[in-house]
């Protein structure tokens, strides 16, 4: 593909520095950017080398300019890198078939442009949208229902009842309405409490690789609207997950919780039952939450990296902390006591 830069900088809405007509062939990293390339310069790191770089154009920040170099000026930089990206490499697009080796259960209904690879397993009752893609080893479970364009990678589970919108993504080896963790004890055994709800996934939302989804105890696990998760999430029984929020590797989300809009939660962030995690909150990575976050709140309690022994005597002294907190105490009643006396 090679196309004039001034098509390039219509795609982004950005303003052209330098030949409009200069042909480009390609977008690459900025160390590696050649003169047929585009690439970005999004933050001051780049930006001041964009004047040595061999690139046959450069994305950059609206105010910035140089006149050594071919620029395309936008205002998020980042965006525009994407967006360019993915008009050089688009998505493929698959053959609209039902393969042969694949199970197609009873009363299933479909719209147009599907394709349904081999060995993919659909339950009775199921309904899908147009242009749905269901890759090789996906199980579709007993009434489900799906938008259109759909993709679903290899080897995901999505199980009985479970709703999935439009323009939905899937990564390989999610299971989608898995039974929640629920048991009721009798002091000797593990009594299972059946999970008779759902999963409902609204509209643009983009599940990573090997995310798990439990399905509600009663009613409904919501991942709503724009939601984005990285690999490796679990979301338990009956959590709501709001708009457009982000969900980074390793977080787990226990029962009943509801996490705001545009919240994010960093890697490794645990959220304990019941909490609710405002709108636009973030929660720092390895961060265990105990209590309910307000709108907007920053939290974390992850500890950084430090040399071994330093590690040691944090360590022994964590230990040794309601002691030191009891004196400390002792110590503050006896010193106000002291000052009355003055």
């Amino acid at each position: 593909m090679k196309v004039p830069l001034s098509k390039i900088a219509a795609l982004v809405s950005g303003n052209i520095v330098g030949d409009s007509d200069k042909i480009i062939a390609g977008i690459t990293p900025f160390d590696s950017a050649g003169n047929d390339d585009i690439t970005m310069a999004g933050n001051k790191k780049f930006l001041k080398r964009v004047d040595t770089s061999e690139a046959g154009a450069v994305i950059v920040p609206r105010d910035f300019s140089t006149p050594s170099q071919n620029l395309v000026q936008v205002d998020n930089p980042k965006l525009a890198f994407a967006k360019v990206k993915q008009y050089f490499h688009p998505p493929p697009e698959p053959r609209p078939e039902i393969h042969s080796q694949a199970h197609i259960g009873l009363n299933f209904k479909f719209g147009q442009s599907v394709s349904i690879g081999p060995f993919v397993y659909i339950g009775d009752r199921v309904t899908l949208g147009n242009r749905v893609w269901l890759q090789p080893g996906v199980h579709i479970g007993d009434d489900v229902t799906i938008g259109d364009d759909v993709t679903i990678y290899p080897n995901v589970s999505i199980l009985k009842q479970c709703i999935i919108g439009n323009r939905v993504i899937i990564n390989s080896g999610s299971v989608i309405g898995s039974d929640g963790f629920g048991y009721a004890q009798d002091g000797k055994t593990h009594f299972k409490i059946p999970h008779t709800g759902f999963v409902q996934i609204d509209d643009d939302v983009e599940i990573g690789a090997s995310n798990t989804i439990d399905r509600g105890t009663f009613g409904k696990t919501w991942i709503c609207r724009g939601v984005k998760t990285d690999n490796h999430v679990h979301v338990a029984h009956n959590v709501m997950v709001g708009e457009n929020t982000l969900l980074v590797a390793q977080v787990g989300i226990s029962g009943s919780a509801t996490i705001g809009k545009n919240a994010i939660l960093a890697g490794q962030v645990g959220i304990a039952e019941h909490l609710n995690i405002g709108d636009h909150a973030i929660v720092g990575p390895r961060t265990g939450v105990g209590k309910s976050v307000p709108d907007g709140h920053v939290v974390m309690s992850g500890f950084p990296e430090m040399p071994y022994n330093k590690w040691r005597r944090v360590q022994r002294t964590v230990t040794k902390l309601p002691g030191m907190k009891k004196k400390l105490e002792e110590l503050e009643k006896r010193l106000q006591n002291l000052e009355e006396k003055k």
